[in-house]
């Protein structure tokens, strides 16, 4: 019956009375027992047993029941577990202030345990897309980077782990609400599929978020439990590809009177064998033309753990302490054979070990008041992360004589403190304000043949305040906020026998951003939005001591990079229906001197390539894209993606004769993801998913497409309690890297991994605790604040 009530609700807004004679009810709904909030409690309106309107609480437990005509109400609260709340309410053109109200446990206790989403599904909100992680996503991989490949919008390059949204891979990656010393490709690979709760989509940010990423933040949100009691979950997996590697994860959650405990702890092992080729053809001298073969085989270890407790002072006062811990050790075995085609030169192989071990730390403590106005809020948070990486490596020739040895020991540092003010001037007006501090280091000392060779440090401080205040008026919402930034960064760099380089930059710029909703119907919301954003150049960018080097090509950064600044555009459309919600959109980057990788020759080694970055031609990109999450049937669901982008790309490139000449290019970049979820029977699900990425072109290499489908099964055993999973991942093992290049060699080449790949895991979740999300807070669920309207 209860659940009738609240479908009926949904369903039953009556707008019979006028303006004139209207009021409205407002309040909070808690939690007797512990004074934690109740989110999604039924609110019911009704007269005569008439039900009038109504709505749900928020994730802060609270209400705001609009246009109710005056009279006299019967007001009724219902959550599931809880007694119902009923009073007499007269509405007389005004608003009814509730205050706060307390529900009391039903005698009865329920032994549940909470329920993981059975799917995925994708949620469109005002400034961002939210994808909560459901079993058929985890089940695609053991790492965040086989999650983040199967969302729309998103693209992982599985050779060096890059990650790019709508198209380019100047994307900022958060963890838990904050950036992270470890770069991107760390992230995604040491950060594990069962650990991700949900993904934040941030493509277009407001003035109250870090301006840096071109494309916008992907936020991966790591689970925390705040269920009442003791409770949890255990998951262990099997992959099997070239090589059978494991996974393993536990999730426990006690939580009591004032009290919340939680913790995480996940386990990726195993090896992960890669390969490829490169063929070049030097037209100037057909005795350097060669095909170089590379096999690539790593075994990787990585520990993670999440811990962290609630301290809940009292009803307006909250206290939250978490950690993230990360141990990572990685042996590689990398052999590159090069062949020369005119049978000149002699045949070159180099072996290449090496032996590397990362930990990165995170201690986060935060503090939130809660004001008597309701969604009046002060927040104060700081937050550390260290990063600590070491690399020991050895090169050999084909003889296995030792060449050169390699020892790298590099320190990251990075401190957040931010404050965060929220006060809703009115009903209908909201005024945000914010300050935030960041300081980052790093350390890097690199050591050839146990004697130094050289080393780095590098040091930035950014300071910011933003302003954000935002209005409804009827149908229509604005938000308007600006972000000042000021940033200083030094880095100094030393190597042997050259003279010490040192980089410096001070910059102080305005971030603005607007927003502008439209509700034309209930179905039917337009959303149209405006930022700036900035990329600095990234420490593997700007440092000139070389990262790598192989036969025929050496990777260093370079110095005299310049940040690069994006203005975005963005308009959506979000159509509801009785099956599911569709969102298309369109947008517009202008990007000024865009930051991209190229290949020159070598002013060390005329036999070599450098592969380094440079600064190129102010270029625009735009695109359009449309994705959906619906439900057919009772038995058939499915979610999907599809995306265009048109880049308009002009640089400088080395021809035939080694000169730099200017090329432009138009590509057009093309992505199509579905996955769909059958319900055979009530414990037996199928999920199928296919993907699709187009060729591209750029200004030196131009990439050939691909494609792969996926097919599952999961069966749920133990009285829904544990669940078997069974996904097969790249049936037609179509899955690989195929590029090719004019400048300044005609080159052709292919990169594959373990693609085709089989997944095994096995769930079971246990406890006491209540089924019924507790979160005390927007940041209980760790998510980056604010952004959007109301």
């Amino acid at each position: 019956m209860k659940l009738k009530i609240t479908l009926l609700l949904l369903w039953s807004v009556n707008l019979f009375a006028s303006n004139e004679n209207i009021g409205a009810i407002t309040g909070k709904v808690v939690d007797k027992t512990t004074n934690s909030p109740i989110p999604y409690a039924s609110i019911i309106v009704k007269s005569n047993d008439q039900i009038i309107t109504g709505g749900i609480t928020d994730d802060k437990g609270e209400f705001s029941i609009t246009k109710i005509a005056n009279g006299t109400y019967d007001f009724e609260i219902q959550f599931i577990g809880f007694k119902s709340y009923t009073t007499k309410i007269t509405i007389d053109n005004k608003t009814t202030n509730l205050k706060t109200i307390y529900l009391e446990e039903e005698a009865t206790k329920l032994a549940e345990v909470e329920v993981a989403a059975e799917r995925t599904t994708f949620v469109q909100k005002i400034d961002r897309k939210v994808v909560n992680v459901g079993p058929d996503l985890v089940n695609a991989g053991p790492t965040a980077s086989d999650v983040l490949n199967n969302i729309p919008s998103v693209s992982v390059d599985s050779q060096n782990n890059s990650v790019s949204l709508r198209g380019n891979d100047n994307v900022q990656i958060f963890i838990d609400g904050k950036p992270s010393q470890m770069s991107a490709s760390q992230a995604l690979q040491q950060i594990p599929s069962t650990s991700i709760k949900q993904i934040e989509l941030i493509t277009n940010p407001s003035a109250k978020f870090n301006p840096e990423g071109m494309s916008g933040i992907i936020n991966i949100i790591l689970k925390k439990n705040s269920n009442l009691g003791f409770n949890g979950s255990v998951n262990a997996g099997a992959n099997f590809g070239i090589v059978p590697k494991a996974n393993t994860s536990l999730d426990l959650n006690y939580r009591v009177n004032k009290f919340n405990f939680y913790t995480t702890y996940s386990m990726n092992h195993g090896r992960r064998i890669n390969q490829g080729f490169l063929n070049t053809i030097d037209l100037t001298n057909e005795d350097r033309s060669n095909r170089s073969d590379f096999y690539i085989d790593n075994f990787n270890k990585n520990h993670f753990v999440k811990a962290g407790v609630d301290y809940y002072l009292n009803e307006k006062n909250t206290i939250s302490f978490f950690t993230n811990q990360i141990f990572n050790s990685n042996d590689g075995i990398f052999n590159n054979t090069v062949n020369f085609f005119s049978g000149v030169n002699p045949a070159i192989t180099q072996l290449f070990d090496s032996k590397n071990t990362n930990r990165n730390q995170v201690y986060n403590l935060g503090y939130k008041h809660e004001f008597e106005k309701p969604q009046k809020t002060f927040e104060a948070e700081i937050n550390f992360n260290k990063n600590d990486r070491d690399e020991d490596s050895r090169f050999f020739d084909g003889n296995n004589n030792l060449l050169q040895t390699n020892q790298i020991e590099t320190l990251g540092k990075n401190v957040i403190i931010n404050i965060d003010f929220v006060n809703p001037i009115t009903e209908t007006t909201k005024l945000e304000l914010g300050l935030e501090s960041r300081f980052d280091g790093t350390d890097n000392q690199f050591d050839r043949d146990l004697t130094y060779f050289s080393d780095f440090d590098y040091k930035r401080s950014i300071q910011s305040a933003y302003v954000n205040l935002g209005k409804q008026s009827g149908k229509w919402g604005y938000q308007a906020g600006v972000r000042l930034e000021s940033f200083d960064v030094e880095a100094n760099f030393r190597r042997v026998d050259e003279q010490d380089g040192q980089f410096k930059d001070y910059i102080f710029t305005m971030y603005p951003s607007a927003f502008v909703t439209y509700a034309y119907t209930e179905k039917d919301n337009f959303n149209l939005s405006f930022s700036r954003r900035v990329d600095r150049p990234n420490l593997n960018q700007v440092n000139p001591i070389r990262e790598w080097s192989s036969p025929t090509i050496d990777q260093e950064g370079n110095p005299n990079l310049t940040p690069q600044f994006t203005n975005s555009v963005e308009l959506n459309y979000t159509r509801s229906t009785k099956i599911g919600s569709i969102t298309s959109g369109v947008f517009f980057r202008l990007v000024n001197d865009p930051i991209t990788q190229v290949f020159i020759q070598s002013p060390y080694d005329e036999n070599k390539k450098l592969m380094t970055f440079a600064n190129f031609s102010n270029t625009t990109q735009y695109g359009i894209e449309t994705s959906g999450n619906l439900k057919f049937k009772k038995w058939w669901s499915t979610n999907f993606g599809v995306d265009a982008y048109f880049r308009n790309v002009t640089g400088f490139v080395e021809n035939i004769d080694r000169d730099l000449v200017e090329k432009s290019v138009l590509s057009v970049p093309f992505n199509a993801r579905m996955n769909h979820d059958f319900n055979v029977t009530k414990d037996f699900r199928i999920t199928w998913f296919s993907m699709y990425r187009s060729a591209v072109d750029d200004l030196q290499f131009n990439s050939r497409d691909m494609w792969r489908t996926d097919l599952g099964v999961r069966y749920n055993i133990l009285n829904n309690q544990g669940s078997i999973s069974v996904r097969y991942n790249d049936l037609f093992n179509k899955m690989r890297a195929r590029f090719y290049g004019e400048n300044p060699d005609q080159v052709d080449g292919q990169f594959r991994w373990e693609s085709r790949m089989l997944n095994v895991n096995f769930n079971y979740r246990f406890g006491t605790g209540k089924n019924r999300a507790m979160q005390r807070k927007q940041r209980d669920k760790n998510e980056t604040q604010g952004g959007g309207l109301f």
